[in-house]
């Protein structure tokens, strides 16, 4: 059986993928269970004390001046769940659900929180057996941390709100109850606060689209490599020399990739052959899609960095028998992140859309009909497709606007500055959805491009993208239901069919952001 070890410090981006999608179970290290006590240990003495501390003997935001006695600690956690559940919207995807328990686990592990091990259980038991809470994707201003989505996974912790088992929505009751999993009869002084207080809502999100983000740039490598052999394209430009001078990594790697995927191939040309150079969609290619990957690379190391992260408040710290009220809950470091990440995608998809224009334009293809079909005017060929991909690029355009810049006090302005985290992070993710939706059009295009060239030896990674590609879809001779056609390329895309075709006919993995020796002199 495939698992994970929590211990509070080394989860990576793709152990989230690894837990989230593909059935990793998870168990805490005897460590972790020490942590956690010792922690907790410390927050009953101070229940018992009676000593004013935030979240523990107060109340939340604006009544964070209101003293909580003893007697009523129960009650307010339990208050706190049930009234900041306020979520709207259509429920998260059960990969983001999982990946939001998995770095909520991971975070209250590290025993900077103060839950008991057994509300620690509760939620590890959900994760391993497959309960995943109905959490609607809105509503959550990322400061302090994402307070109303991640109060909908403790409702059914408590055995409250609704959740999804083996498929089907139910109750919390019924899937805890289903899946063998104790409710929790009550939480414990600050367990409430401690389980909600966090960025985990928005780092997940940020986390699952980052993972998919780096298998897309493979792929804008490999539509990029398909359109240049369509178009004839001219390889000079990817010359290692021309991108070793300026040295950003990923535009040394993408140059690499496409010389790598273009081995051998009898379609692409160079300078001087049947022009001087290419457009810049084509021959700034390395320099738009590197950018991007370098962006993607500081996204990923933030993620790394925040899922390893206490994001609580208050923080204990049982060493030193201290408590203290910061503000590790906003979001703005991931939500500036998120923000960058979508920008990086919407630019692939813009230089995407603008290779297809070139694939469909007959001033532009070099020889290639007009839209790419043979009998123009009773078929109107890839005309529609081209028009699908420049909404979905002018969509991306207002998606990417940073959420980043927008803040609402909230609180009775107590809480006077929000990040906007995870919405920057739902942002980016459907702009992805969008990014990975232009790319097939412009891999439909290049192959049926391919075929209306007269297909020659292609390279030795556009050879193995191509056949993935018309093992699922024909080439088209005239008019049909086209969206049946994208569908099928997105799914494929989806799959990461043709990354790992590629990659395995090359025998290596594409480049996304590994070192590269710089040139000297």
């Amino acid at each position: 059986m495939n698992k994970i070890i929590i211990d509070g410090r080394d989860l990576t981006i793709e152990d989230v993928v690894n837990v989230s999608r593909n059935g990793y179970k998870v168990e805490l290290s005897d460590d972790v269970i020490n942590k956690v006590k010792l922690s907790r240990k410390l927050v009953d003495k101070f229940v018992d004390e009676q000593k004013v501390v935030y979240g523990i003997t107060t109340g939340f935001g604006k009544f964070s001046d209101v003293v909580i006695s003893k007697e009523e600690t129960h009650k307010l956690q339990r208050n706190l769940i049930i009234s900041h559940a306020c979520g709207v919207g259509e429920p998260l995807e059960e990969d983001i659900v999982r990946a939001i328990m998995l770095l909520r686990i991971n975070n209250l592990s590290q025993g900077y929180s103060g839950v008991r091990v057994e509300t620690l259980n509760t939620l590890l038991g959900m994760l391993n057996n497959d309960v995943h809470p109905i959490i609607p994707e809105k509503g959550s201003l990322g400061a302090s941390g994402d307070l109303a989505p991640l109060a909908h996974m403790v409702l059914t912790m408590i055995g409250e709100g609704e959740a999804i088992y083996n498929g089907k929505r139910m109750t919390s009751k019924e899937a805890m109850n289903l899946a063998g999993v104790d409710i929790l009869p009550e939480l414990s002084s600050k367990e409430g606060l401690a389980l909600i207080n966090g960025t985990q809502v928005m780092t997940a999100i940020g986390a699952l689209t980052t993972y998919d983000a780096m298998n897309l740039l493979k792929l804008a490598d490999v539509a990029l490599s398909l359109t240049m052999e369509s178009l004839n394209g001219i390889t000079c430009a990817m010359d290692e020399r021309v991108h070793l001078v300026r040295a950003h990594r990923g535009q040394i790697n993408t140059a690499k990739n496409v010389l790598d995927i273009l081995s051998e191939s009898e379609m692409t040309t160079k300078q001087g052959d049947l022009r001087v150079q290419d457009a810049y969609s084509l021959r700034c290619s390395p320099q738009i899609h590197g950018a991007s990957k370098d962006a993607i690379e500081y996204v990923r190391n933030k993620i790394n960095i925040e899922i390893n992260s206490v994001t609580d408040n208050p923080i204990i710290f049982p060493e030193q028998e201290d408590v203290i009220s910061g503000g590790n809950f906003h979001g703005q470091p991931m939500a500036l992140s998120f923000d960058f990440l979508g920008i990086a995608l919407s630019e692939i998809a813009n230089i995407s859309e603008r290779r297809l224009e070139r694939l469909v334009n007959p001033a532009l293809s070099n020889g290639l009909p007009a839209f790419l079909t043979k009998n123009g005017g009773v078929n109107s060929g890839f005309m529609i497709v081209q028009y699908s991909a420049a909404s979905l690029v002018s969509e991306n355009k207002v998606l990417a606007h940073p959420a980043s810049v927008d803040s609402i006090p909230s609180s009775a302005n107590q809480e006077d500055h929000v990040s906007m985290g995870t919405i920057a992070a739902r942002k980016a993710k459907e702009i992805m959805e969008n990014t990975r939706n232009v790319l097939a059009m412009e891999i439909l295009g290049a192959v049926q491009a391919i075929d209306l060239r007269g297909k020659k030896k292609l390279g030795i990674g556009t050879e193995a993208a191509y056949n993935i590609v018309r093992s699922h879809i024909n080439f088209i001779e005239e008019d049909i239901v086209m969206y049946k056609e994208i569908n099928k390329c997105d799914e494929i895309i989806k799959k990461n069919l043709i990354v790992e075709a590629v990659e395995k006919a090359l025998q290596c993995e594409l480049l996304i952001n590994e070192e590269t020796v710089l040139i000297e002199g």
